[in-house]
């Protein structure tokens, strides 16, 4: 019963594993690169950004036309405005006396006062109001503070811009890491499987030679032990293998596992160190933020600098609609004109704010040149490490030669009862742990070689590294 349990089991484990490896997706890291730009959500929000400054930039652009607006408005008055003689007599100097005259002449005529005044009297304005017109606004001279805003928003825009590409260096670092990884982590299955195969043919020899009478049952005792641990790290290799795979998959977003198909390497050598200085200063997208922030420092100053200088603007209003009342019929249908403000006392501080900008300019100066500074250490030292990767991996080439020479020699004594089992583990062990050794050389060497080229701009030269002048890691 426990058998069928256990092979139920086994069969079970089998049939959902075998869909997973059908469908597993084999990517070179060049392909697994494009695959994480176009799933990345970390990239595609550093896109939309980019997206919303160069319409910011379009929308800062469109301040210097004219701005025009269609208007109209309803107004009820409390009384229609009116105008009677009496009013505009009493308005005026001498308009007691003309009063006096034209109550005589009325009194003469025989009509009263009041009537005369009644009937002469005006309405000017209706209580109902009604009006629509087109204004037009048309700024001719604001003191540069349009040119500038429009080079600031330019300055953000580039701003974004190279901060998508600082994001993509990143990501294009975290891949390598995550792909060789991978790689690295397969490599180191097989070197434990190898050293399982290698020390179950040994115990199978321990068992054969104990039966012989030929070693002691401690040396197959060991042998024994020494295979049960082979087993452990092989199956924590496995795990570890998963879960490289696990996090390999979801960095670049697949709908089903992904199985790198790029082999570690190494190179017999690298460019000259100076080529990666000067390409890093010249292209790294992190001094271009900084000589962005610059221009919108600059842009700033021109900004508050601008509210010292006269504003000159063109306007004009057409009436599109207007009522039958005095002064509507009185009104212009028409008007245009030329404006000029001179701002002469301003309470928000113009000076102060142009002296902050131009402190911004300071700051950013200086942070460009500890960026410079920090970016020439940071390539040397990676570069150094490159090289130390390489002088490992290439140190190591006669110690795997020796450890495999060893491992056969040993066999060989143990089988005639020269040495002991454990010189046999040792030798298997020191084997395993050269290949291991050399595979993580060479891993580390990839990791600086992707870092170098992203810093200075030369993530497309890494497929070049890989298929040319590189050491054979099969």
């Amino acid at each position: 019963m426990k058998f069928f349990t256990a092979a139920s089991i086994l069969l079970v484990g089998a049939f959902f594993m075998v869909p997973v490896h059908a469908v597993a997706l084999e990517v070179t890291f060049v392909e697994a690169w494009h695959m994480l730009l176009q799933n990345n959500e970390g990239l595609a929000a550093q896109r939309a950004g980019l997206e919303r400054a160069g319409l910011l930039v379009d929308a800062n652009k469109g301040r210097r036309l004219p701005t025009v607006d269609l208007t109209g408005s309803y107004t009820r008055l409390n009384d229609p405005v009116t105008l009677a003689p009496s009013d505009l007599l009493a308005s005026m100097p001498g308009g007691s006396e003309l009063d006096g005259v034209f109550n005589e002449l009325g009194n003469l005529m025989g009509i009263p006062a009041g009537a005369v005044d009644h009937a002469l009297t005006s309405t000017l304005m209706e209580d109902d109001v009604w009006n629509a017109s087109l204004r037009a606004l048309w700024p001719l001279f604001t003191g540069g503070r349009i040119s500038a805003a429009v080079n600031i928003a330019e300055a953000q825009q580039q701003e974004a811009e190279f901060r998508l590409r600082m994001q993509e260096q990143v990501k294009f670092e975290e891949l390598a890491k995550y792909y060789f990884g991978v790689v690295l982590a397969g490599r180191v299955l097989e070197t434990r499987i190898e050293v399982q195969d290698g020390l179950a043919e040994h115990l199978d020899h321990a068992v054969k030679l104990e039966e012989q009478g030929q070693v002691a049952r401690v040396e197959r005792l060991q042998a024994a032990a020494s295979y049960d641990r082979a087993q452990v790290e092989r199956r924590k290799a496995e795990r570890d293998l998963e879960i490289a795979t696990l996090a390999l998959t979801r960095i670049v977003r697949a709908d089903s596992q992904v199985s790198p198909i790029s082999g570690l390497f190494t190179n017999s050598q690298l460019p000259a160190e100076e080529s990666f200085v000067d390409s890093t200063l010249s292209q790294y997208p992190g001094l271009g933020v900084l000589d962005a922030k610059r221009r919108q420092a600059d842009g700033l100053i021109k900004v508050n600098q601008g509210d010292y200088y006269p504003g000159v603007f063109v306007f004009g209003n057409f009436t599109l609609y207007k009522g039958d009342d005095l002064v509507d019929l009185m009104a212009p249908d028409w008007l245009v004109g030329v404006g000029v403000n001179v701002p002469l006392v301003s309470p928000t501080g113009r000076r102060n704010r142009v002296g902050a900008a131009r402190s911004a300019v300071v700051q950013v100066d200086h942070l460009r040149s500890q960026a410079e500074h920090d970016l020439q250490l940071l390539v040397e030292k990676t570069y150094r490490e490159a090289l130390q990767s390489l002088e490992e991996f290439e140190g190591l080439a006669t110690s795997l030669e020796l450890a495999q020479e060893n491992v056969r020699l040993r066999e060989i004594a143990f089988s005639q009862g020269l040495s002991t089992s454990l010189d046999v583990i040792d030798g298997q062990l020191f084997l395993a742990g050269v290949k291991t050794q050399r595979w993580v050389a060479s891993y580390r060497y990839v990791l600086s070689l992707a870092r170098l080229l992203a810093i200075s701009g030369g993530k497309n030269d890494f497929a070049t590294f890989q298929n040319s002048n590189s050491i054979g890691m099969e």
